[in-house]
């Protein structure tokens, strides 16, 4: 176990260090750093002041290790538009983005697990059709769509949630709901596909054949092992709703870090919006890890190497 969690970490500092890389280059491949960071209006003069502020007038080398080493400690430099450190601003953000994806997940969890675990044991049946129709619709329906039709009706209509910000709790009903329709959808379809799969194995036929009650057999054998997939599943689905919030955010006005990567594109913040890659790709990178040592806790072949 400790062999294959050293083997994850190593891998995870790689790719952490490839996305430190992949940010330095982004920058500088769309074309001067200095002339996208300065208002359109800034003279020839201003522009090249900048730049030497910067130190985008030095070789590409010396930026690359001067960034390298200053990220990994999480010096990004001061944002343009606040002109305070960016990483502090990025971390400000993350518990509005955490408690978001977190509501939309345990509401997808609540919703699809049961349904996908009632379709699995009972195929063809009036609940097993109308979770299959609703894991359709959710991969179907855009969610920029439903936010507003959501907005439009049980916020302005009605008046029974917030419409925008995080001013209360039940704000966060609506853009959770949104957000973790589509996880929704897959957690359902995923639990039911491998309740249907797992039925069929020949363990379960020998449990049958041992006398053991449909209870037993659901419990221990059955859930047991419909819960190895899901957790990858849950892992990855997360690391999507916290990273791929941006739509959701803004739609709702919800002060969270998907929000301020639209704001600081707009200001062409690029301190900022450096800062939010990383940071973002350490949260993910780090739920990932934490995914595969639950995935191997649960399966011992992975563990293993089997």
């Amino acid at each position: 176990m400790l062999r294959y969690f050293l083997n994850k970490l190593a891998l995870s500092i790689l790719l952490l260090l490839g996305v430190l890389a992949l940010v330095f280059l982004m920058l500088r491949v769309t074309g001067d750093p200095a002339a996208l960071m300065m208002p359109r209006e800034a003279s020839p003069q201003e522009i090249e002041a900048f730049r030497e502020k910067m130190g985008f007038n030095r070789p590409l080398g010396v930026q690359f290790v001067d960034f390298m080493s200053k990220a990994v400690v999480g010096n990004f430099g001061n944002s343009l538009h606040y002109n305070t450190p960016a990483l502090p601003l990025v971390v400000q953000r993350l518990p509005a983005t955490v408690e978001l994806a977190a509501v939309g997940l345990l509401m997808a969890l609540f919703i699809g697990v049961p349904l996908g675990l009632v379709g699995g044991f009972n195929p063809g049946s009036l609940i097993d059709s109308f979770g299959r129709l609703l894991g359709l619709l959710g991969q179907c329906i855009p969610n920029f769509w439903l936010a507003l039709i959501l907005i439009l009706i049980f916020a302005v209509r009605y008046g029974w949630f917030p419409a925008f910000g995080r001013d209360e709790p039940k704000s966060v009903i609506l853009p959770a709901f949104v957000l973790g329709l589509a996880v929704m959808s897959q957690i359902l379809r995923m639990t039911r596909s491998t309740v249907l799969e797992v039925r069929s194995e020949d363990y379960i036929r020998t449990a049958r054949s041992k006398g053991l009650n449909s209870r037993t057999i659901y419990f221990k054998h059955v859930l047991r092992n419909v819960s190895i997939p899901l957790v990858s599943l849950i892992g990855v689905q997360f690391c999507y709703m916290l990273s791929g919030s941006v739509y959701i955010e803004t739609i709702f006005a919800w002060p969270g870090m998907g929000r301020l990567l639209q704001e600081s594109i707009g200001w062409r913040d690029f301190p900022l919006v450096q800062a939010l890659a990383v940071f973002t790709s350490v949260v993910v990178i780090t739920l990932n890890l934490a995914t595969d040592l639950a995935y191997a806790l649960l399966d011992p072949r992975i563990r293993y190497g089997k």
